[in-house]
Formats: C-alpha cells, structure tokens, sequence
C-alpha cells in the first residue's frame, strides 16, 4: 500500500515500512536468542512514531523504546502494544499517565523513584521499570563510581520496594560512550563496571529481569554485548552507525528513507555567475542551474551548503551549488540540461540504488547520518510504502 504526497508537495520524504520490518529481522538473525528493542525515538528518528513502530513490530521487535515519556503516551494512545519503555523525564512529567498506560519507566535517582511510587501506591498495582546504571558515560543513570555510589543508593531503595510487590524491576540498562570505535577500551570497562551493577542488585534482591546494554553500533559489533536484549536505533531504518567498518548493505540493512523533490524553475546562466547567498559557488561554465525548493526549514543542513550531492534527473550526481537556503536550494544540471521545471532530483536515497545516501549528506554537513534523518522537518510530507503503510 503506497500514500501519496499531497499534489501540492514539491518535495517528500518515502518512508519504506517493508525496509525497517526487514531491518528489524535481520538484526533479530544477528543477536541469537536475545530480544530486540526497537528504538524508535524522535518520530522514530524522523520516520514517522506510530508506522514505524509497527513496521519494527512486524520485523520482529519484542519491545520498543523512545526516549521522551511523553512520545511514549502518544504511542500508546496511538494503539501500540506490547513493551514500550521511557527512559527521559523532568519533574511534573505525566509519570502516572505513563503507568497507567502500562509502559515501563525507567528509574535512576530518588526523584524519579519517588514519581514513581506516588502512582503505584495510589494504584495498588506493581510500576513496572527498568533502572538505569551510568557506568562511565555521565549523562542518564545512577552513577557506579565506588562502594558508596548513587546506585548503590538507589538499589539499597528499590530492593524493599521490590519485595513488598510496588515495583516490578522488568531491566537493568546502561549506555556505552564508544560503541561506535568496538576496540575502545571503555567499552569493555563499561561492560565489567555494569556486571558489577547487576552483582549489586542481585545481592540486594533484585531479580535483574532483561539485562541489555547494546544499542545500534554495539548490536552490529559486539557480540558480548547482546545480553538478554538490544536496542538498535538508527539501524533499524538501514543505517550504519559504524559508517568506517561497514555500509548498511554489509550489514543486511536497506535505507528506509528517500528525500525527492521536483525542480521548481531552470535557468540557463553564463559562466562567471555567482548563485546563491555569499555567492559561495560561481559557474565554471555557461550551464543550467535549478532550483530545489527545499530548505534548512525543512531539515536539509546548512552546513552542507556548497557540498552534499543531489542526484539530477538523469541520474548523475552534482553537489549543492552555494548556501543552503531557508526553503531552497540551487544545483548546477550542466549546460546540456534538457529537462523543466517539475523533474525530480533525489536529496536522499539508498546505496543500493546508487543514489545520494544519509551518509554522504552527513559527510558534506560534518556530522553524522542520526541528525540527518532525524532533522526532517514536518513541513516535509512523509509518504509512506509498503505493508501497512497508513
């Protein structure tokens, strides 16, 4: 099933829903027994929440992740079943709505442990959470630095809660600082550091449940990571967090997004021609330059301006020609141009097919193929394909 952009849409964003189920499988295939948890926070890192949380259930995922609580209500009231675990929060955030709707929450200071309780006690219902250890990384999670550690705090709290039956401790997680570089050796630290963890909590009584501390880069990399469960994110829609040692086709991935857009004006300009704001670029020839009406409004990075390549319509590829605009850009169709206004280019597309991928658009904007997906605005239609497309 295919929606179509609205015919008023000079650019898309296609989302393939049959790519990130088959993702989501072939990451299933590479972990053994362990669960998958796919991880499918910030609008499923621009793909859309609610269908690509499905198309990953499809592929096989056993639980879902995102990280704001309340993108987790919104998937839930948008009929997504199954586990579906929180993991960021501020004071005054809807805890008990979260509870409510049977998602896991996680749990890494008293604050939290507090919020909480407040819900499961007026409830009578055990809170099911995960708690969340920070093993070296300094950001989520209670710290584990010594004897006399916030997460032995919060583990020495838990514990009795746990055997009076007001929480069900379902995971215990931590995040790595360089899973993207396997050979690192904090990695290896971080795994030593959080077994050390779980050895607290089991000695204070606290049945673990899922153990899982693997998210994209170490599902693909690190086999002694897998665990009870992995969290893959941006491979679950066909991308390669380790972009050095693999492509996404090395990996079994297919690219789930493709950005087009259809040219909104052609003009033949002479050589010498400055194009664009700073007139960063200048003709080297006499040629045709078009115009792109697709911006940084819209997610397309200005850093990449003067540099990150657009396939022309007749396949062949051609860097941006000067400063990304607020709605446009500009690109050089060579002076043998034959085509008009209303031929699509392609922004964003898949390796296999030879088009310009996340990757290189990362590349040109100096930072990595996350941002570029994620940064698609709403502004940018998502036409979704394949089984299930809304």
């Amino acid at each position: 099933m295919t929606t179509a952009a609205s015919p008023a849409s000079s650019f898309t964003v296609e989302v393939d829903l049959d790519a990130i189920a088959s993702n989501v499988a072939a990451l299933r295939s590479r972990v053994g027994a362990a669960q998958v948890m796919a991880v499918v926070k910030a609008d499923a890192y621009g793909h859309g929440l609610v269908p690509a949380a499905r198309a990953a259930q499809r592929g096989g995922a056993a639980a879902l992740g995102v990280a704001q609580l309340a993108e987790a209500i919104t998937a839930r009231d948008a009929g997504i079943e199954g586990p579906l675990l929180t993991w960021l929060y501020a004071p005054g955030a809807d805890v008990a709505g979260a509870l409510d709707r049977g998602i896991e929450v996680t749990i890494s200071s008293r604050w939290q442990l507090d919020a909480v309780l407040d819900t499961a006690w007026a409830s009578g219902r055990a809170a099911p959470v995960h708690l969340k250890v920070d093993t070296g990384l300094a950001r989520g999670g209670a710290l584990l630095d010594g004897a006399a550690s916030a997460w032995h705090d919060l583990v020495a709290a838990v514990a009795p809660l746990v055997a009076e039956g007001v929480l069900d401790v379902r995971g215990i997680w931590q995040h790595f600082v360089y899973a993207d570089a396997p050979d690192h050796p904090t990695v290896r630290h971080q795994q030593e550091v959080y077994t050390e963890a779980v050895a607290i909590a089991r000695r204070a009584g606290i049945d673990p449940g899922l153990q899982h501390i693997a998210n994209s880069a170490a599902t693909l990399t690190n086999p002694s990571s897998y665990l009870d469960m992995v969290r893959p994110g941006v491979a679950v829609y066909g991308l390669s967090p380790v972009p050095d040692l693999g492509s996404p086709q090395d990996y079994g991935l297919r690219e789930a997004m493709r950005v087009t857009a259809r040219l909104a004006l052609v003009k033949r300009v002479r050589a010498g021609q400055g194009v664009s704001y700073a007139h960063l670029w200048h003709c080297p020839r006499d040629t045709v330059i078009g115009l792109v009406p697709m911006g940084y409004a819209d997610g397309l990075p200005r850093t990449a301006s003067n540099g990150a390549p657009v396939q022309r319509p007749d396949g062949t590829h051609t860097p941006i020609a000067g400063r990304v605009c607020m709605d446009q850009i500009m690109i050089d169709l060579g002076p043998d141009f034959a085509g008009a206004a209303g031929d699509e280019v392609v922004l964003i597309g898949r390796g296999d097919r030879g088009e310009p991928t996340a990757q290189d658009w990362a590349e040109a904007a100096g930072t990595i193929n996350y941002e570029i997906v994620t940064r698609m605005a709403p502004r940018a239609p998502r036409t979704y394909v394949g089984e299930g497309a809304p």
